[in-house]
């Protein structure tokens, strides 16, 4: 029985990964700022399937937050064998002479170090055990770059090099390490870029098919199902109509 702690789980792909990781009937242990919304996903998880579920509410940006809420993990859950770093967020579109240095921070904060305050809390007893499994959710901006969104893209690469950096750390421990890139995908990510905009975010997928949640969370099941000699280093997924930062929209 495994037990797979997953971040900003009450939205998004997280909540998609933790509703078909239930299925599996382990422990979860899922986390987000948002109480009212990640108790929304534990109780229907809790009373649908026979998983055993640990919400924790804190914020990914604040290290005493995460340090308090995982030192707050009971015993029952204290043996994490699968960690899904998917708190993230991309905020406006600006360029970098007019953006706010709110949002930047806000991506800055959330992106990598939210990730590396979880990764650095969870990852030791993995190191004891020799076992273990971390996956990073990157983007096709971990690779890309493109206008007024170069900050966002910056932290995404910055994913990517850390994925790359805890694979090498974690490799004389036996712990996999991957990393899910998405492209585009109708998830909360537009609207809250663009401050509850739901007008202008939902234009960001008109006229094709985006990725949806259910499609990222089938990738971390098959991930998750693959033997312990096998580690899939690195997944980039995108719409068919997708293909290095251009859509094609009329499919």
């Amino acid at each position: 029985m495994r037990t797979i702690m997953i971040t900003g789980a009450s939205t998004g792909f997280g909540e998609a990964i933790a509703r078909t990781m239930s299925r599996e009937n382990g422990r979860l242990i899922l986390t987000a700022r948002r109480e009212d919304k990640l108790m929304k996903v534990v109780d229907e998880i809790t009373r649908t399937t026979s998983c055993k579920v640990l919400p924790l509410v804190f914020d990914v940006r604040d290290p005493q937050a995460c340090e308090r809420a995982i030192n707050s993990i009971p015993e029952e859950f204290a043996t994490i064998d699968v960690l899904v770093n998917n708190a993230g967020l991309a905020v406006e579109l600006d360029p970098i002479h007019k953006a706010s240095l709110e949002d930047w921070n806000r991506m800055i904060d959330t992106n990598i170090k939210g990730l590396l305050y979880v990764t650095r809390l969870v990852a030791p007893r993995m190191v004891e055990r020799k076992s273990g499994h971390i996956i990073n959710l990157g983007s096709t901006a971990s690779h890309e770059v493109y206008m007024g969104g170069s900050v966002y893209c910056a932290t995404k690469h910055a994913v990517l090099a850390l994925t790359k950096g805890m694979r090498t750390d974690f490799l004389p421990y036996g712990i996999k390490v991957t990393m899910i890139a998405p492209g585009a995908a109708e998830t909360e990510f537009s609207i809250v870029r663009f401050h509850g905009d739901k007008e202008k975010a939902d234009k960001v997928y008109q006229g094709y098919d985006p990725l949806v949640a259910q499609d990222i969370a089938d990738i971390v099941e098959f991930v998750l199902s693959r033997p312990p000699h096998v580690c899939l280093n690195e997944i980039i997924v995108t719409p068919t109509a997708q293909f290095n930062g251009v859509i094609n929209r009329s499919l």
